[in-house]
């Protein structure tokens, strides 16, 4: 008879993910263990389903310092997600039983992310705040001439950690997005149109490892950086709305260091799960 692993299932505005408590394991797996288990155990045909598996360690001395490892669902692993995040300190909130507002300090493979956990009246739901870092320019990514941009259409390559393409766009319902985002599959992949309020953009995502999700944290980072940077929002906009398919995440750039931003969002507890 196989062992029975104990996860639990979030979800950030439908961005769904996996959560492995190393504390309540036997023994921890190896990296290409989880690799495996992140395919296994995403898959929405055959295990429970999910964008991601995050690892959750909570330090054994202070409670408030955690770190996540994110592995995709195709088992590549990932530095860095902002729904992802906001679940992993879901999940620590609830192990740890706390009820008022919880502030952790959280190990990444994309460096440190202080995130701030608040309850709401949906005891299954809370809002977080992640100080997400900076936003740093990258190259043009590779295989990025098949997508066959019109040269005047705005595009920006930018990190969060992780890497990301944003492209603006006149109506994100328009373009086959499964199929740009094959094209590029090594970056996570933002379409974005303005509105429908003047602090606002509208966006889907393609995201490496994943395909195409309802949400994507650091994606809405980046799409709101490049709003700002292109004028799609007034002039001096700290604080912008990024509509998904999932539903609406802010995001806060901060004066005078405009690169560095703040997500704001909600991460929700599914439900528990003993697979094997």
């Amino acid at each position: 008879m196989h062992p029975m692993t104990r996860l639990s299932k979030y979800h950030g505005l439908g961005n769904d993910f996996l959560v492995l408590d190393d504390a309540l394991t036997d023994e921890a797996l190896t990296d290409d263990q989880y690799r495996a288990a992140a395919q296994r155990w995403c898959d929405r045909r055959t295990g429970v389903g999910a964008d991601g598996l995050l690892i959750l360690s909570i330090d054994p001395v202070d409670a408030d310092i955690l770190k996540m490892v994110l592995y995709n669902a195709d088992g590549s692993r990932a530095e860095m997600s902002g729904n992802g995040i906001r679940c992993l300190a879901q999940a620590a909130y609830r192990a740890q039983g706390r009820t008022g507002e919880q502030s952790y300090m959280i190990s990444t493979d994309a460096g440190l992310r202080p995130v701030i956990v608040t309850p709401t009246e949906d005891p299954n739901t809370v809002q977080a705040s992640v100080a997400m870092g900076s936003v740093g320019e990258l190259d043009v990514p590779n295989g990025w001439h098949a997508l066959q941009c019109d040269e005047l259409r705005p595009v920006a390559h930018l990190s969060l950690g992780n890497p990301h393409s944003v492209v603006g766009v006149e109506d994100v319902a328009v373009p086959d997005l499964a199929h740009l985002g094959s094209l590029v599959p090594h970056v996570n992949l933002e379409i974005i149109e303005p509105g429908p309020e003047l602090n606002g953009v509208t966006m889907r995502v393609h995201e490496r490892g994943a395909g195409i999700t309802m949400a994507c944290g650091t994606g809405a980072c980046a799409a709101a950086w490049a709003a700002a940077s292109w004028g799609l929002v007034p002039a001096g906009s700290t604080e912008i709305v990024v509509h998904m398919d999932g539903g609406d995440a802010r995001v806060r750039l901060h004066e005078p260091a405009v690169d560095h931003v703040t997500l704001i969002g909600p991460a929700t507890f599914v439900c528990d799960i003993l697979i094997s």
